[in-house]
């Protein structure tokens, strides 16, 4: 009778297990990154790299601790015959300093990691290799890169705006250090492109009310591809319509591209927009004319936006 039931109870947990297993919708392939989203940049690697870590070690303190708790339900528990109030044991020192110490050093050692990961996520380097300016406004957003030339504006960048019409497309390179200058028009925005596993707030001039001076940060690129931008900063009506994309072009691509944005276009006797580069580039899916991650958005405030927002 008794081990019947003890067969039954095992039954019982293994089956709960399995069963919390399967509704979390976990599988093999998010298994060393337990569930952390995929970065497309060495800075979310980075972080990934601490969180499986970090992961991997509460679940060994957590196994010990579950272990040590069901051994002592198993080999404590009430038996018949035994006393109402089982023997009190306590004032063991050395038990007492483990515990204590322990703790200490997991904590210790969790802030080491948790500082250097962080040092290296904000770490920037004095000479990037490609500077994006980034100017906020509601809603929408401004791209220009240092070193461009404005066909249209002598000594002006050229600039990728956003507009009704179109979604801005920021285009930059793979493996390379990438410096972001973020700033505001307006209200307090924030720059968040979720494959980046990071985002910034965006702050109105002056300097003195940003993060740090001129409110930067830098990443390098890993994957080619469209990726979405957002604004997750609350700003207003269309905050959840103000998307943007950003375009991961191998080297040898944004490069051929940069040249075509500070050429004239002979057929429209103006600066080649992104449409125009990307059509006259000809590159296949990476030179899609127009955003592929999200879409514009109807202006009319009687439209149903929700559909072009989520996306």
């Amino acid at each position: 009778m008794a081990s019947s039931r003890a067969v039954r109870r095992f039954t019982l947990v293994g089956g709960l297990t399995a069963a919390s297993l399967l509704l979390s919708g976990c599988s093999l392939a998010d298994l060393p990154r337990y569930g952390f989203p995929e970065s497309h940049s060495i800075q979310g690697e980075r972080m990934q790299h601490f969180w499986s870590a970090m992961f991997s070690a509460s679940l060994v303190v957590g196994v010990l601790v579950w272990g040590l708790m069901f051994w002592a339900f198993a080999v404590y528990r009430k038996k018949k015959g035994s006393p109402l109030y089982p023997k009190q044991t306590k004032e063991n020192l050395p038990l007492e300093l483990v515990y204590t110490a322990v703790p200490l050093v997991m904590v210790a050692v969790l802030f080491y990691f948790t500082v250097v990961t962080e040092n290296f996520v904000l770490k920037k380097v004095e000479n990037p290799d490609v500077t994006v300016n980034v100017t906020a406004f509601k809603w929408g957003w401004d791209f220009s890169i240092d070193g461009t030339q404005n066909p249209d504006v002598p000594g002006d960048l050229v600039h990728t705006i956003s507009s009704s019409d179109e979604i801005a497309v920021l285009v930059v390179p793979t493996n390379k250090v990438i410096e972001y200058r973020l700033e505001s028009k307006d209200v307090i925005h924030s720059f968040w492109v979720p494959d980046f596993i990071f985002k910034r707030d965006v702050f109105p001039s002056p300097a003195e009310n940003q993060v740090d001076a001129g409110n930067t940060f830098q990443n390098t690129i890993t994957v080619e591809g469209a990726m979405v931008g957002r604004c997750a900063e609350l700003c207003g009506q269309y905050h959840s319509m103000m998307n943007f994309e950003v375009r991961a072009l191998p080297d040898n691509l944004y490069q051929e591209y940069t040249a075509l944005r500070n050429q004239m276009n002979p057929e429209t006797n103006r600066g080649y927009t992104v449409a125009e580069a990307f059509t006259k580039m000809n590159c296949g899916e990476l030179c899609s004319p127009y955003a592929t991650a999200t879409h514009p958005f109807n202006t009319s405030r009687t439209a149903d936006n929700i559909a072009s927002g989520g996306n």
